[in-house]
């Protein structure tokens, strides 16, 4: 049975009172940050506020709240580098876990196995389409390979979204650079079946729409290239990064430490950011700078609505949540799972209102054992709905899971009578309905875009806080995670030499 990575010990309270960096926010991005200022030497605290944790329980198991795909890191050359610094490559690399087959597609009519193998994945392509599958393949290996076409952009460490005139300037001649940027991306041409793959992009995004070539041809590429995941997904990675911040002598406040990890409100004095105030606690914490992971949303909810904040709020006001992930967990026996059915599906129902729908199956995870089951499965669904689901009830979210399950179903007839559970995050969730974090929102940010990217400013108008959510870039994915939390550790290093931090 494989063995989840060990949960964080977590002291029992912060060290210090004063540091150099508080980081607000569960968010990657935020304890990337986090991680890499504590490598370089700063006092660094980060309070969770918004993490969601490894899953929810329902019954005796721990679940997930939505399918989770992770490229390889080496897809992704600048947040390799940045895991290097903080010694978690080959950590990393040892946990990921490769789907097989890397991506299963279910249409109408046929059943594709894509394979990692190129042999075996040109066999497969013959067997479904005969004569097709050679330019078929040559197709998706071109794919496979596009997003080679921009790592010498971003090794060039873009200033992306740019921070004024000058970085949005220096951008657009980086940009001209490498012409290949602005390429279409496409997969096949007229009817070509590999089309359905561009269904995916939400599930490796966090952009409502793409607005140019950049987001598909990058994440999309990343994905192909080979599929991954990371044991307990995208928190799994998360509390990586902050056992790491805590060996390197961070603090950390999460949901298990003896004082509140909730944040009640960002502390002002004379129109300064100087700190935060934790819910139900007397403790105020100072920093000289601040960085923002938590979604704009929850932020916003932190900052008085006084004129000093008010550009702040119109800057984080430009993000809107325009969907989000709905998910199905069902737990069933292994052996009830069909021969042949993979481990990551994308699942062409045929039902307009829930199309595309993502699967993904994982070993369950028992509350209070810290091995995996191979002996029972977790079979979860996704399918991306406006976000307004939320404001019409509990009945209508039933009514969706239920839809969802009708499909899981017809995909696994024989299923359901060795169902153990059947649960549904946003139902059996305590809590998550009203969630301060979205497992996976798709965010419209109304901003100028560059290559199809858009996303909110990390600079703020407070000149002491940093942005590292999701909402920074939300075209590229995981990738954009990490890349805003790596910048954010640059920006509040170059502020600190130009202005003296907190006494040591």
């Amino acid at each position: 049975m494989p063995v989840l990575p060990p949960r964080p010990k977590i002291a029992a309270g912060p060290s210090r009172r004063v540091y150099d960096v508080i980081v607000v926010g569960g968010q990657l991005g935020g304890a990337m940050a986090a991680a890499l200022l504590a490598k370089r030497g700063y006092r660094v605290m980060l309070v969770e506020h918004d993490g969601m944790g490894y899953g929810y329980e329902h019954g005796s198991f721990l679940l997930p709240y939505a399918p989770f795909v992770a490229p390889q890191l080496r897809t992704m050359p600048q947040v390799e580098e940045a895991f290097a610094e903080l010694g978690l490559t080959t950590t990393i690399q040892r946990s990921l876990k490769s789907h097989v087959p890397d991506l299963q597609l279910i249409l109408p009519k046929a059943r594709i196995d894509l394979l990692h193998d190129e042999g075996k994945r040109l066999a497969e392509l013959q067997r479904v389409f005969g004569n097709r599958g050679e330019q078929l393949n040559a197709e998706l290996k071109n794919a496979a390979a596009r997003h080679e076409q921009s790592d010498p952009f971003f090794k060039e460490r873009p200033e992306l979204p740019p921070n004024g005139v000058l970085e949005a300037w220096a951008l657009k001649k980086q940009i001209r650079k490498y012409p290949a940027l602005e390429a279409a991306f496409d997969l096949g041409e007229g009817e070509s079946p590999m089309g359905v793959l561009l269904e995916l992009l939400p599930f490796v995004t966090y952009a409502a729409a793409a607005r140019g070539p950049l987001p598909a041809a990058r994440t999309l590429s990343q994905v192909l290239k080979s599929s991954t995941r990371y044991p307990g997904g995208r928190e799994g990675l998360r509390e990586l990064l902050c056992r790491r911040l805590l060996d390197l002598g961070g603090d950390l406040l999460w949901r298990e430490s003896a004082e509140s990890s909730i944040v009640e409100s960002l502390t002002f004095e004379g129109g300064k950011l100087v700190g935060i105030q934790i819910l139900r606690s007397d403790n105020l914490y100072r920093s000289a700078y601040m960085v923002g992971a938590t979604d704009s949303a929850a932020l916003r909810r932190l900052i008085a609505d006084k004129k000093p904040q008010r550009k702040l709020i119109e800057l984080l006001d430009l993000s809107v949540v325009k969907q989000f992930l709905f998910a199905v967990n069902w737990v069933v026996d292994a052996d009830a799972i069909p021969r042949g059915m993979g481990d990551l599906l994308l699942f062409d129902t045929g039902d307009q209102d829930l199309e595309p729908v993502l699967i993904q199956l994982h070993n369950a995870r028992r509350i209070g054992s810290k091995a995996e089951d191979d002996a029972v499965r977790v079979v979860t669904a996704g399918v991306f709905v406006p976000a307004t689901a939320r404001d019409l009830g509990e009945g209508y979210l039933k009514l969706l899971a239920d839809r969802i399950s009708s499909h899981l179903n017809d995909l696994m007839p024989f299923a359901k009578q060795h169902l153990l559970l059947s649960s549904a995050p946003y139902l059996d969730a305590g809590g998550v309905r009203g969630a301060r974090l979205l497992p996976h929102p798709l965010f419209e940010v109304d901003a100028e875009d560059y290559l199809g990217v858009t996303g909110l400013s990390q600079e703020t108008p407070l000149k002491n806080l940093f942005l590292a959510n999701r909402e920074v870039l939300p075209g590229l994915g995981l990738e954009g995670e990490f890349l805003a939390g790596i910048r954010a550790a640059k920006l509040v290093q170059e502020a600190m030499r130009k202005k003296d931090p907190l006494k040591r």
